[in-house]
């Protein structure tokens, strides 16, 4: 009989073993590992290389949004997508 071999990975959070099939947490070995990273992404611990963006003063930005939300409340049409 032929032992089937299941592919392991280690978790990036704790660095575990664990198998990737039949695994719901894939990539990581538990929820409590997804749950960390998750909130290390939200915390801004985690961050993808780029160029940084120019931040308008708020008062271009405020008057940007506000512009926005009046145009789709007085034009009664959806948009090109039909939304």
């Amino acid at each position: 009989m032929e032992k089937i071999k299941t592919k392991k990975i280690s978790c990036p959070v704790c660095k575990k073993k664990t198998a990737w099939e039949g695994n719901p947490w894939r990539p990581f070995c538990s929820e409590r590992c997804k749950t960390i990273d998750l909130a290390s992404w939200a915390s801004g611990e985690y961050r993808i290389a780029g160029e940084k963006v120019k931040e308008e003063d708020e008062e271009s930005s405020e008057a940007a949004t506000n512009a926005g939300d009046e145009t789709e409340e007085n034009s009664g049409e959806m948009g090109k997508n039909g939304y």
